[in-house]
């Protein structure tokens, strides 16, 4: 075998440098900003709006666990309530951890319609889709990138709305395929960031905010979730990870729309598919959706120079 090594070609070549091309080290550094910048301009395809759908709202986070569901869900609701004349969309685009049928209490099936397209399921006025509906309760979801972009493509084109005037997307954590299919694909009005007031979130919350300014998506807002805990016997707010989200907002020239509590009614809500917009109207928790949907609803109208 070792003989058979020797022989080959580059043993037995004078010069092994004519396989290693070392000349590399000697370029000049490429701005990587830049490089990465172009890439993403000259790969993007052309948009193509989802049909019926007037406003595409994105919900995104850096990180996972910081409650991007549940703001997904109470917006929705919360526009619902704020606006009873306007149609609302609830899209769940997380492939491997849709949370909407448990969150919205959806666990029937879609229909076919006669155009071959799914029928979101409605609860609370709200229309909703996810891949959770397409699989068993139970069954885990494992797909490649290429199976999560045909998937992608289902939710995106394959499902009949109807007339929408926001959709709220709620996407996978990160900047992965699914994040970078929507932002290729769909025209997008604005992009809400949900992250907790702790370092390591936040830290990976800017760094995921980098890519709207790169395709020129603009940051309606952060919401920060489990900010505080309210003392149940002197109603003190204490704070678990810091504040360090105002600090960000500024950073990144945008409003801090929203802070919520580390509260055990959020959770069982969730738990339960009973958004607390829905619950209780006139909450504190309510009372911060509302306002938050009343910012998104203003900045939808009124900000349209900034869409893309």
């Amino acid at each position: 075998m070792i003989r058979n090594v020797r022989n080959n070609r580059i043993f037995n070549t004078k010069c092994i440098t004519q396989y290693i091309n070392y000349s590399s080290t000697d370029k000049p550094k490429v701005d990587l900003h830049q490089r990465r910048e172009e890439l993403m301009k000259r790969g993007l395809p052309k948009q193509k709006p989802i049909e019926g759908v007037k406003n595409i709202i994105l919900i995104c986070s850096g990180k996972g666990g910081v409650g991007k569901s549940t703001v997904s869900v109470n917006l929705a609701t919360a526009l619902k309530l704020a606006n009873p004349n306007k149609e609302i969309g609830l899209l769940d685009t997380d492939c491997f951890g849709p949370s909407i049928p448990l969150m919205m209490n959806l666990r029937s099936k879609p229909y076919v319609t006669d155009d071959k397209k799914l029928a979101p399921l409605l609860n609370y006025g709200v229309k909703c889709m996810s891949a959770g509906f397409l699989v068993e309760k139970d069954a885990p979801i494992i797909w490649r990138g290429l199976r999560v972009m045909q998937g992608m493509e289902t939710l995106i084109r394959h499902v009949s709305w109807g007339s929408i005037d926001y959709l709220i997307v709620d996407t996978p954590p990160g900047t992965g395929d699914t994040l970078l299919s929507l932002i290729q694909n769909i025209p997008i009005n604005g992009v809400i960031l949900v992250t907790t007031p702790q370092s390591a979130a936040l830290e990976v919350t800017k760094k995921g905010a980098g890519i709207f300014s790169i395709v020129k998506i603009p940051i309606i807002g952060l919401v920060e979730n489990m900010a505080y805990i309210d003392c149940p016997s002197c109603s003190t707010k204490i704070n678990v990870y810091g504040k360090g989200t105002e600090k960000l907002a500024e950073e990144l020239q945008c409003n801090l729309l929203g802070t919520f509590p580390l509260h055990p009614v959020i959770s069982k809500s969730t738990d339960e598919g009973t958004p607390v917009t829905v619950t209780d109207t006139s909450s504190d928790l309510s009372k911060t959706y509302q306002d938050i949907a009343r910012k998104v609803t203003h900045f939808i109208e009124n900000e349209k120079s900034y869409v893309k």
